[in-house]
């Protein structure tokens, strides 16, 4: 008996679709992450990781679907690989087992660098857009969380000794935002 067919899917964030990703593919068990794979630390990764056995193959769309820089497509590939996992990559038509001959080890690398080529392009576009917004005064950065009445509260209630985490809950913001906020209080 073969092992299980296991997919992965991933977009960057949660408004995109993941519906063209392994359309049409059958698998056992899908996992899925809304969040940027410019490193590994994604939760649907990390259970399709423990859930992989021997035997099992992961199928993902494509290559950056599973990792943005060579270095973590290459350690995921071969961990998998380690543990007895197949994994498939439906757009490029690659298929690694751990046993890979030479040509189809220069195509994962190949391909990888083109992923984080591609994801550095991006980067810098993005900064260029934003370096050139600036300038013509239409980019005034992320828009603050909370009001100034509300850092003030938080910041006050931080500075009596509450708990930052339930604080940042309540406030509905990250304990790095609560920080920030406080920290941005003493500096003002």
């Amino acid at each position: 008996m073969s092992g299980a067919r296991i997919g992965y899917r991933r977009v960057s964030t949660v408004d995109q679709n993941t519906a063209r990703q392994l359309d049409g593919i059958e698998v056992d068990e899908m996992f899925t992450d809304r969040v940027s794979g410019k490193n590994t630390d994604r939760p649907g990764l990390a259970e399709l990781i423990r859930y992989a056995r021997k035997g099992d193959t992961v199928i993902v769309h494509s290559l950056d679907r599973l990792a943005r820089n060579l270095v973590d497509l290459r350690h995921l590939v071969d961990d998998l690989n380690t543990k007895g996992v197949t994994v498939e990559f439906v757009k490029q038509g690659l298929r690694f087992t751990g046993d890979d001959d030479p040509t189809s080890k220069l195509m994962l690398h190949m391909l990888g660098a083109f992923a984080e080529f591609e994801r550095e392009l991006i980067r810098e576009r993005q900064r260029e857009g934003v370096a050139i917004a600036k300038a013509a005064g239409k980019y005034k950065g992320r828009k603050a969380s909370l009001t100034p009445a509300r850092a003030a509260e938080l910041v006050a209630r931080m500075n009596a000794g509450e708990p930052v985490a339930a604080l940042a809950r309540e406030f509905g913001v990250s304990r790095q935002t609560a920080y920030n906020y406080r920290d941005a209080s003493v500096s003002a």
